[in-house]
C-alpha cells in the first residue's frame, strides 16, 4: 500500500525537498502541496491523503495550528504531522490541542521523517526527541481537554477569557500581572488569529465558545 502525503509549507524550496524525499522512498507518494490555509483545505479535500505534513508558519500570515484545526473540523480522522522549526511549549501544546498526531523538527533526519510519516499513518502518535517529554506532560496532565480555540496560546486564552468577562485592558493587565502594552499586543494577536475585526466580535466568539463565565 502506498501512503499518500500532502506537504503544507510556505517555502517552495522546502516543499520541493520534502516531495523529492517522499518520492525516493518505497511506499510513499507526494500527493499534493500547499502554501497557505485555503490551499491546504482544498488540496486535502481533493487528494484525501494518509498524512498531512504541516508547518506552523504558512504564507499570508496563516497559522499551521489553525489549518490543522480546520482540517480536523472537516474530517476528524485527518492525520496531521507537524514539521517545523519551532520547539517552544506554546507551539507544541497548541498543535496538540488542535489535534496533530505528531510533531517533528525540520532538523530531523530523512530517516526520522520517514518513520514519523509511517507511524502517524498507522494511527500512532510520534514526537521528536525532547519534544516527546513536553508532549507527555500534556498527554498525562490535566490539560488534555481540547481548547475552544487551539490556535491561541494559553496566555492568549487567559486574556480572551478576561476580556469576555467584561474587563478592560487595565483590569486584564492587573489580573495577569502584565503591562497595558502587553495586553494590547495579545489582543491584536487574538483578533488576527480568530479573524475578527474588533474586540466586540472577539467577545462574541469567546462567549459562544464558553469563555467569560463566572468562576
Amino acid at each position: 500500500m502506498t501512503l499518500r502525503v500532502v506537504v503544507v509549507d510556505d517555502h517552495p524550496l522546502f516543499r520541493f525537498g520534502v516531495r523529492s524525499l517522499l518520492e525516493s522512498l518505497d511506499g510513499l507518494e507526494a500527493a499534493g502541496e500547499a502554501a497557505d490555509l485555503p490551499a491546504a483545505l482544498e488540496v486535502v479535500a481533493v487528494t484525501r491523503p494518509d498524512v498531512v505534513l504541516m508547518d506552523l508558519h504558512l504564507a499570508g500570515g496563516d497559522s499551521g495550528v489553525e489549518a490543522t484545526a480546520a482540517l480536523l473540523r472537516r474530517d476528524p480522522e485527518t492525520r496531521v504531522l507537524v514539521l517545523t522549526m519551532l520547539d517552544d511549549d506554546d507551539s507544541i501544546f497548541a498543535a496538540m490541542r488542535a489535534g496533530a498526531r505528531g510533531y517533528l523538527l525540520k532538523s530531523a533526519s530523512p530517516q526520522a521523517l520517514e518513520r514519523a510519516v509511517r507511524a502517524v499513518a498507522d494511527g500512532d502518535a510520534l514526537f521528536d526527541g525532547p519534544i516527546a517529554r513536553k508532549a507527555l506532560a500534556l498527554l498525562t496532565g490535566a490539560t488534555v481537554s481540547r481548547s475552544p480555540f487551539p490556535e491561541l496560546t494559553q496566555r492568549e486564552l487567559d486574556v480572551l477569557d478576561l476580556v469576555a468577562r467584561g474587563l478592560d485592558n487595565a483590569a486584564v493587565a492587573r489580573r495577569l500581572s502584565l503591562s497595558g502594552k502587553t495586553v494590547r499586543n495579545y489582543l491584536s494577536g487574538i483578533l488576527g488569529k480568530l479573524r475578527v475585526p474588533d474586540r466586540a466580535q472577539a467577545i462574541v466568539r469567546a462567549r459562544e465558545a464558553g469563555l467569560g463565565g463566572a468562576k
